[in-house]
Parts: C-alpha cells; structure tokens; sequence
C-alpha cells in the first residue's frame, strides 16, 4: 500500500507531465492506494492557485478521484464530510478543520463569515470569538 503525496495526485488529476502522470498511473493500477486530507488540502490549493479550477470542478474531481479503483480516503468518513461542506461554499481548509473537531467540541475563530457559512454547511460548532 502506499500514500500519495500531492504531486502525485495532481499529476494523476491533471496529468500536465505525461511521464510523472504514467508514472503514477502504473503504481495507482499496481497496488491500493490512500490520499491524506491535508494533501488533498494542498491539492485544493494547488488546483485553485495554479490551475484557476473553481470548487465545483476541483470537489467533483476529488469525489471522482477518490471512487477510483485501489485509491481510497485516509479517513474516508472525514472527507465525505468535508466535501460535502466544500459542495455548499465553505472553503476546502476550513471545512478540514472544523470537521476534525470532536463531536461536542467547538472550533473558535475571528472569522465570522465562517462562522455564518459552516452552519449552512452542516458544519456545527463553528463559534465566533468575541473580542
């Protein structure tokens, strides 16, 4: 088994090397395969920055992605959590974090408009710190 850096995702993603992207074609197709979510994070970012790919491409590519044969979430639970959240507007990263929060747990931030964007995300506990 073996995890996927960033680099390999986006190559198997994009495919903008064809030997790094065959490269990874061949190891995807010889043995499974897991992909952390703080390297789908990057990937979002990478995707989003270099790319100019806007969320709803980027969350469909990474739920195709993810249902390919022998690749599979690390924590497959937490990112069907965190796409969801991504699908209705949060952004990737906080999504990320507020997700990984313990049930019961508050996630605390300056960031009001989080706040309002992850409870339309089904994100809850997401709570304003007042100053």
């Amino acid at each position: 088994m073996a995890a996927l850096d960033t680099n390999v995702v986006i190559r198997l993603l994009v495919g903008d090397d064809d030997a790094q992207a065959t490269a990874a074609e061949k190891l995807v197709a010889a043995e499974p395969c897991t992909v952390a979510m703080s390297v789908l994070m990057e990937c979002e970012w990478v995707l989003r920055a270099c790319y100019a790919l806007k969320a709803p491409v980027i969350e469909a590519s990474f739920r195709d992605f993810l249902n390919l044969e022998n690749i599979s979430a690390a924590d497959p639970v937490l990112a069907q959590r965190v796409l969801d959240a991504y699908a209705k507007g949060l952004d990737f990263a906080d999504a990320l974090h507020a997700a990984q929060c313990a049930e019961g747990q508050k996630f605390v931030t300056f960031d009001k408009n989080f706040v309002q964007r992850s409870g339309k995300a089904g994100l809850r506990g997401v709570t304003l710190l007042k100053v």
